[in-house]
């Protein structure tokens, strides 16, 4: 280790054995999720170390690297300094000191020793392991020669070719040295195409697929600019990679095989708004009229600063919920532990999973059209080296199987990630920047000039880089975590070794992730040796044995993965994961999964045996069985047009909807199936139909066996209570309703008692029992309303009412407890009024139906087979009742006061 860079320290001796310039600060208190504790802080030139005064709990190290924010704030009213740390691990703790000082001097020095001015001065320059790790070749776990010949090329498929064009990385910069391009591609070739390609990244083999001869290339925007320019090599080279499957054996293609239904794709990863604006910088997207073997995709993954800007919202909502715990802890310290403060509609509207979900919507692209359609996918971005290298190496873990185990999944990250040029110093902000250390006093104690350009300098000085940052591989790794979750048994390594990665993507410990691109790490500066061969491998701690078995996956299971496999679910070893399947990775921010992502929902049995007395009283009324009840219709009625819906409630059930089809109508093939445990009720449906029923038909013990269980809502105390004084006022008021009906019906009833009830109500029957309004005799009309008379109609129960005496049906024309009412009839001066036999006058506020003359004899015609045709289509053919009604039920003017159709 380097001597630290601090002037307000003392020398100590540490464990290591070597003399060390220490800052060491005693009595400080460490405060984190609203527990403190004691302890000393030592700061190391590397790491910022904590030791509790206890010592049962072991040291806490923190890498500078890892810190992302840090806060000196003012004295606390206990007469506290704090100073608060925010880590990339999603932590947040502080640390307060008595005296000002000594909170001074510490954030001053975590500031210089944070804020890097270069890669050399980073912990994995220093880091020399003791004892050694057992193995050292990390850096070479990767070779392009050896991958690629696993994958078939030079053996398999003679369709592609090495080319050592980049050898000196002069071709490319950004680029690795070793590369493959289609065999009828020529070195001169590639050197005009690459002019047409952004940062020179022309299409690149990145993979071929096992199961056929399918690949994955990737490459940079082309330069299309205003004028549509195009080149012709582009063109070309795009062209043999689409047809490299036709002759794999063969180092020439031949013509085209017919029959083939190849569906090649250019896959453009940015919203198709952003990819046509880079025109105007002189880039853009291909255009389609000269690339005919393929077609176009855009994707409408955000770019770099919209994923930094939806992680900083996750992030904001994690620290005031850790706020806002801390806080609560101290007046209920008791309670915290089963407390959630976190706000999980902040972290809906962060869209950090809808981001995730449109990646993995882009690999099931790729792995379907390579795997399924055994075609070719070019895959780009703006410079593809972000987005790009998510989607390829997303796509190959879910081609191959190799590539999901543990070395497998290294070279991966080797080959798409290191090689390919992904800018792992610029996006993971290895240097940070003092805009990450606010004091309080900074802008307080200077005045006029001084406040003026230190805010100039706090908001634009060393920023650049800082614009730069994003969380890219971070979303990587989240995504594989996604497919991990879908398919446990189909990975060799667990979430572990994806926290190691994660965790160590930031320490800085190891020299793997601290470069942008495979030059850098492999020639360096040229003044000193290069950085493969001064850092350590990442590859050489996580291969070590003790790190192997504590990252391996007990439930993998790599028989699963055979391509031979024939069995009914086998899938040949490629997974095809679920892009709306996509949950907060809360292992990963320190949370528990409920209080991220919610309590799972799990299906509830059929039968719930832990109902309460109080919940079997409540639901007393609902227990009722559907009975046949005759119904009366209505001429503008739609509900006769419709399947007709039974509901069967009962105690300990939850309401379930069935469609009953009609005898003579076939199904409706356009009406979806409802899902369990979801009711669907029909706008046509009357609620008259579910009214007070006599007492239960020996349907009863059939229909029992048709409840469902009971919805959760109702397994609350306070529900039930609810629940109990609905049921009563519903049931009481239902009561009056029902009373005041049945007399009134009494009343009109008894005005002819004389007559025969058909004689009575015959100036009544609606429109149904009659073919044609008008034509048809009063013989007829009657023997075809006696004919339907015994036509039922099974209804639901009443839910709030109990068992009782009912009075006769209601004999009105319209549904009594319907809204909708039927629309009089209009009187013609040529038509001869319906003679009644009733002795009393006809009243003259009913419309009685008339005799038409000849004239309208066409039109009544066909208005009475479109109802007759309506009718016969009824899922359930009803019987209309033989009704009375209120002479002034139509009364111009006049006022419901029950809203029941009664004055």
């Amino acid at each position: 280790m380097d001597s630290i860079r601090v002037s307000k320290v003392e020398t100590t001796v540490t464990s290591f054995g070597s003399l060390l310039n220490d800052l060491q600060v005693e009595h400080v208190s460490y405060t984190k999720s609203g527990t403190t504790k004691l302890g000393t802080i030592h700061l190391t030139a590397h790491h910022l170390i904590f030791r509790y005064d206890e010592g049962a709990e072991k040291e806490m190290w923190v890498p500078y690297p890892i810190i992302s924010l840090v806060s000196c704030l003012p004295q606390t009213l206990q007469g506290q300094y704090p100073v608060t740390f925010h880590t990339r691990t999603f932590e947040t703790f502080s640390l307060s000191f008595t005296k000002d000082k000594d909170a001074t001097d510490v954030f001053e020095s975590v500031k210089e020793l944070t804020v890097a001015t270069s890669v050399s001065q980073l912990y994995a320059f220093f880091y020399h392991p003791n004892p050694p790790l057992p193995t050292s070749t990390g850096w070479s776990i990767y070779s392009p020669r050896d991958e690629f010949m696993r994958m078939g090329i030079g053996s398999r498929s003679k369709a592609w070719r090495f080319t050592d064009i980049n050898k000196d990385y002069s071709f490319c910069s950004t680029y690795p040295a070793r590369l493959v391009v289609p065999t009828r591609i020529s070195d001169a070739t590639l050197q005009y195409a690459s002019k047409y390609r952004s940062k020179c990244r022309i299409p690149i083999l990145a993979y071929l697929h096992w199961g056929n001869y399918g690949s994955i290339t990737r490459s940079s925007q082309p330069m299309v600019g205003i004028t549509q320019n195009r080149s012709i090599q582009d063109e070309k080279l795009i062209e043999a990679v689409f047809q490299t499957h036709m002759s794999p054996e063969s180092r020439a293609s031949n013509a085209p095989i017919y029959g083939a239904t190849t569906t090649n794709l250019i896959i453009d990863a940015r919203p198709t708004v952003n990819a046509v604006a880079n025109s105007a910088k002189g880039a853009g997207t291909e255009n389609m009229d000269h690339y005919k073997d393929g077609k176009k995709v855009y994707l409408g993954i955000d770019h770099i600063h919209t994923m930094r800007e939806s992680l900083g919202k996750v992030v904001e909502a994690l620290r005031e919920a850790d706020t806002l715990l801390a806080s609560i802890k101290i007046d209920l310290p008791q309670q915290v532990s089963s407390l959630s403060v976190l706000d999980r509609q902040a972290l809906r509207r962060s869209g950090w999973l809808r981001h995730i979900s449109a990646i993995l919507e882009g690999v099931v692209i790729c792995t379907k059209n390579v795997h399924v359609n055994s075609s070719h996918v070019l895959i780009h971005c703006s410079d593809g080296w972000d987005r790009t290298s998510q989607l390829s190496a997303l796509s190959q873990l879910c081609l191959d199987p190799f590539y999901r185990t543990i070395r497998g999944f290294e070279i991966l990250i080797e080959k798409d990630w290191l090689s390919f040029g992904h800018k792992f110093l610029d996006r993971c902000g290895h240097l940070s920047s003092d805009k990450f250390f606010q004091s309080a006093g900074d802008l307080a104690n200077a005045g006029g000039a001084e406040a003026f350009l230190a805010s100039v300098q706090y908001r634009f000085a060393s920023q650049n880089h800082i614009k730069e940052t994003s969380p890219v591989f971070h979303q990587f790794l989240e995504s594989v975590r996604q497919i991990q979750r879908q398919f446990p048994e189909r990975f060799e390594f667990n979430v572990r070794f994806l926290h190691q990665l994660y965790y160590h993507l930031y320490s800085c410990q190891f020299g793997t992730f601290l470069f942008n691109c495979e030059r850098e790490r492999r020639v360096g500066d040229g003044e000193n040796p290069p950085p493969y061969e001064r850092t350590v491998s990442i590859w050489d701690f996580l291969n070590s044995p003790t790190e192997m078995a504590l990252n391996l996956n007990p439930m993998y299971n790599p028989s699963l993965d055979d391509p031979t496999n024939r069995a009914p679910d086998a899938d040949m070893g490629v997974l095809f994961p679920n892009p709306r399947d996509v949950r907060f990775w809360n292992e990963l921010y320190g949370r528990t999964d409920e209080e991220m992502n919610g309590r799972p929902y799990i299906a509830q049995p059929r039968e719930s045996p832990g109902m309460t007395e109080t919940v079997d009283e409540d639901l007393a009324d609902l227990d009722r069985v559907v009975t046949p009840v005759p119904l009366p219709s209505s001429p503008n009625s739609t509900a006769l047009n419709q399947s007709i819906r039974s509901i069967s409630i009962g105690p300990g059930t939850t309401p379930t909807l069935e469609v009953l089809p009609g005898p003579s109508s076939p199904p409706d093939t356009n009406v979806s199936k409802p899902a369990e445990n979801s009711i669907f009720l029909d706008s046509s449906a009357s609620p008259s139909w579910i009214s007070r029923l006599p007492s239960p038909s020996p349907q009863a013990s059939s229909n029992r066996t048709a409840r469902a269980k009971l919805s959760d809502f109702q397994s609350s105390t306070s529900v039930k209570s609810i629940w109990g004084k609905i049921s009563s006022n519903a049931s009481a008021a239902f009561s009056v309703v029902q009373d005041t009906y049945a007399n009134v019906t009494k009343d009109f009833i008894g005005v002819n008692e004389g007559e025969s009830l058909p004689a009575r109500t015959a100036d009544l029957r609606d429109h149904n029992t009659l073919n044609v309004w008008g034509e048809d005799s009063l013989s007829s009309a009657a023997s075809s309303h006696g004919s339907l008379a015994s036509a039922t109609l099974p209804v639901p129960a009443n839910p709030w009412a109990k068992p009782r005496t009912r009075a006769p049906p209601s004999e009105l024309e319209d549904n009594p407890w319907s809204s909708v009412r039927s629309p009089p009839m209009q009187h013609s001066s040529d038509f001869e009024p319906y003679q009644t036999s009733s002795s009393l006058p006809p009243d003259p506020t009913v419309a009685y139906p008339v005799f038409r003359t000849q004239s309208s004899a066409s039109t009544s015609t066909l208005q009475g087979t479109t109802n007759s045709t309506t009718s016969r289509k009824s899922s359930v053919a009803v019987a209309p009742t033989p009704t009375n009604i209120s002479p002034s039920a139509h009364a111009p003017g006049s006022i419901d006061p029950l809203g029941v159709g009664l004055l």
